[in-house]
Formats: C-alpha cells, sequence, structure tokens
C-alpha cells in the first residue's frame, strides 16, 4: 500500500504590475520646521497654532522635524527604504511670503536642492502644490472664501513650475481640498479655524477653479510630468441597510465625496448638495466647470477608514456614527482595510481613471525599545492588508499605479500636535534622532520584491 502524502502550496507571492511606483508622503508644514528662514511668510497654520487652544499641548510645526537643514538625512533613510518614489509638498509661503508680488528665490532654491537630491539618489520626485500652508496675507482678505485666491494661487504655481517642471515627474495641485474647506471654514478644526458653512462653500468651489487654473500652467512647464489632484475620500455604510440610514450615507457621501468628484470627472456640483446648487449663481462664472473638470492624468486617493452611519428614529436627521468592533489606531480610527477595495471598485465604476494611493497609513504607539529598535506591529499589519486589497483591486480591473504610504517620518500631526505618530521612521523630537522602525524595514522588503508573500 502507498501511502500518500499531499504537499501543501507554499504561500503564492502577491506581485504588483512591474511598473507599480513605490513611495512614502510628507507635507511641508509637518516635517520642514524653519518656519521664519529664509524669507518664508507666515501661514494660516503659523497664525492658527499662535492661537491659545488651537493646538493639543500648543505645539506648532516652528521646528517639526527639521527637514529643512536635515533633507539629506532624510533621502538616505530614503535610499535604506528602497523607496522608488517622495511625494512632499511645497510651501507656498516660502515661494510667496505675501502669497503674490515679489517671489523669495531662496524658498525656491530649497526644492531646487531638494529636487536634485532626490533624482541623485534615484527617487523620483512628486510635488504637491498645496498641502494646506495658505500664506497669512491671502486669509487676511478672506481666504479661499475670496474668489482672488485662485488666481494667486496661479500666479504660485507658475513660479513653481518655471524653476521645477523640469525635473519633477509628478504634480499634485491640491492635497485634500475637503479638509482644507470644510475643517478649516465650517468645523474650525484647521486653520484658519472658522465655523462659516457658505465660507466652506465658497472656498469648495475656489480651491477646486484653482486647481483648474493650475492644471495648463503645469501642462505648460512640464510636458513630460503627470498630473491630477489629492481626495480624501470616505466609503460610508448604513448600519441597517433599508432604512433611513440609507438616506444619511446619500448625504454624506455628497458632501465628503461627490462635492469634489462630480466637478473635477463630471463637470458639475451634485444636484442633491442644497447649499451648493444655492449659491453656484453667485460662485460659478462661466467657463469654471470647464476649467475644473480638464482632464488629469490620476485621481490621488487618501484612504484611512470607513464611516459607518446610523440614524436616530425618534428624531428625524439626526445622525451618528456607529462603532464597530475591531482594531483602531491611536487616532480612533478604525481599521478597515476592505474599505481600500471597495473605494476603488465604486471609483472605477462611477469616475474611471488612473488611480495612485497618495497617503495610506496608521497612527501607533511607536518608542524604541531597550535595544532602540522600533517596533510597530500594528503599523506593518496595517498595511500588509491594505496592499493585498490593493492587489485584489489591481487584478479585478482597477488601474491603480502607485501607493505612497503616510508617512515617511512622524511629524506635526495638525490639531493633535505631536502627540500622533504615523511615520515609518521614529523621530525622538528634542534631539531630531532617527530611527527606522520595524515597518520601514519590512515595507522596503516589500518594494524590493515588489509584492508580498
Amino acid at each position: 500500500m502507498t501511502l500518500m502524502v499531499q504537499t501543501l502550496p507554499t504561500p503564492a507571492t502577491l506581485s504588483f504590475p512591474p511598473d507599480f511606483l513605490w513611495g512614502a508622503a510628507t507635507a511641508a508644514y509637518q516635517i520642514e520646521g524653519a518656519a521664519q528662514a529664509d524669507g518664508r511668510g507666515e501661514s494660516i497654520w503659523d497664525r492658527y497654532c499662535a492661537t491659545p487652544g488651537m493646538v493639543l499641548n500648543g505645539d506648532s510645526g516652528l521646528v517639526a522635524c527639521d527637514h529643512y537643514h536635515r533633507w539629506r538625512e532624510d533621502i538616505a533613510l530614503m535610499r535604506k527604504m528602497n523607496l522608488q518614489a517622495y511625494r512632499f509638498s511645497i510651501a507656498w509661503p516660502r515661494i510667496l511670503p505675501d502669497g503674490r508680488g515679489k517671489i523669495n528665490t531662496a524658498g525656491l532654491d530649497f526644492y531646487d536642492r531638494l529636487t536634485d537630491g532626490l533624482l541623485e539618489a534615484g527617487i523620483t520626485p512628486y510635488a504637491t502644490l498645496y498641502h494646506w500652508d495658505l500664506p497669512q496675507a491671502l486669509q487676511d482678505k478672506g481666504g479661499w472664501a475670496n474668489r482672488e485666491t485662485a488666481y494667486a494661487f496661479a500666479e504660485y504655481t507658475e513660479a513653481v513650475l518655471l524653476r521645477l517642471g523640469d525635473r519633477v515627474a509628478g504634480w499634485i495641485t491640491h492635497n485634500e481640498p475637503w479638509c482644507a474647506a470644510f475643517l478649516g471654514y465650517k468645523i474650525g478644526r484647521h486653520a484658519p479655524g472658522l465655523t462659516d458653512e457658505r465660507a466652506a462653500i465658497a472656498a469648495t468651489h475656489h480651491l477646486l477653479l484653482s486647481h483648474g487654473l493650475a492644471m495648463p500652467i503645469i501642462r505648460q512647464y512640464a510636458p513630460k510630468a503627470e498630473a491630477g489632484i489629492t481626495l480624501n475620500l470616505v466609503p460610508f455604510q448604513a448600519a441597517h441597510p433599508g432604512s433611513a440610514d440609507d438616506i444619511a450615507v446619500q448625504n454624506h457621501d455628497c458632501e465628503q465625496n461627490r462635492l469634489f468628484l462630480d466637478p473635477i470627472f463630471k463637470g458639475q456640483y451634485p444636484v442633491d448638495h442644497a447649499l451648493m446648487q444655492e449659491m453656484a449663481a453667485q460662485l460659478v462664472q462661466p467657463g469654471d466647470m470647464q476649467l475644473i473638470s480638464a482632464p488629469i492624468d490620476f485621481l490621488g486617493i487618501n484612504y484611512y477608514f470607513r464611516k459607518v452611519l446610523e440614524t436616530n428614529p425618534t428624531q428625524p436627521g439626526q445622525v451618528h456614527q456607529v462603532r464597530p468592533e475591531g482594531l483602531y489606531t491611536t487616532m480612533d480610527w478604525e481599521v478597515y482595510p476592505e474599505g481600500l477595495y471597495e473605494l476603488l471598485m465604486r471609483l472605477q465604476r462611477d469616475y474611471p481613471c488612473r488611480y495612485v494611493i497618495t497617503e495610506n497609513g496608521a497612527s501607533g504607539e511607536d518608542k524604541p525599545a531597550a535595544d532602540g529598535q522600533v517596533l510597530d506591529r500594528l503599523r506593518l499589519d496595517y498595511l500588509r492588508e491594505h496592499f493585498r486589497q490593493a492587489h485584489r483591486a489591481i487584478a479585478d480591473g482597477v488601474k491603480l499605479s502607485g501607493y505612497f504610504v503616510w508617512s515617511l517620518l512622524d511629524n506635526f500631526e495638525w490639531a493633535w500636535g505631536y502627540s500622533r505618530r504615523f511615520g515609518l521612521v521614529y523621530v525622538d523630537y528634542a534631539t531630531q534622532q532617527r530611527i527606522i522602525k520595524e515597518s520601514g524595514h519590512w515595507y522596503g522588503q516589500v518594494i524590493g520584491a515588489n509584492g508580498l508573500a
């Protein structure tokens, strides 16, 4: 009698497309520091941080990670992690301290050095033109609620592209305009800290208009580069499908997602956003929607969590967010990797394009162990499962071409100050020592293999 021995298959490698781009992302105000160096002007985040009670522990980006002076060291860390690309943002107040007018060449010189350093290291530069640090001089004139700010952004874009357009491979006009408009002008949790819903709607249109004005400038000065915009998109789900929760999902999806996706891809605002439709007559001028909906090369997607909504049957119109059982990060954000797949499939169906994950990551309780290592298994597991969902989406036909982990470094986390750590690299803020975390070393292996075991 022959004994049949079953051989268990070895786990298959989830290989990504050969030209898939792996990187990490940061933002100027969160890491650069040097807030008063070399002619940089004041930003709305400088003012916001200086306002008592706005930022946890009174923290600010005055020093942050001192990347402005330590960029060479940080590029060396990128190389150790095998990064193929680096997404950074450019600080508008460094280029035009007053928002418009005289160009500060010292500010451009910094990004010149950074771009050349990345290229010398074999790392592809991706630049975001606006990651929330509006010059305070423009906010004093109404900020994004003022249409003139969109034209100021076009002037700023031209100043930057004239200097860097020949070397930066990817351009992103805006990072998360929903946050800039709603957290900044309606909810007040971000700079400039206003609570005016109509100002938030005006800011939404002017942010999108400025994107539209910037795109032809990018095309002119960087004809070989790719260009797009980054949105923070949230999959909404009903706690009780088939109930009034479905209407809540539709309404929240409208304001968070479709309010930005529809004008970019369809050239119109959602008909079910009542306030935007009411204000459109005073906001939207002839030609605006054509500018906003001009073709982009890719849509940047920032994904972190889903939201499950439930209505109160005894109080119509009252909606709250349900907290499903499961794992949560120190931001109290649910870990829900399947949401990335669901989001990508929805986008492919309703807003077909090529996509790049421009942010995805997790905050954790990270600190060096006695041997100096920083073990951050929560982040490693988080990224691995999201990479799996990205691979699943690609296998199902989604045109996903790149992935930028948030973030390269622990940094100033906006209203949370320095209390939340997202980095692949640990930063000791007192000494500015950097330590690549377990997740950073692992990510380097993923990049080297272009896939997951």
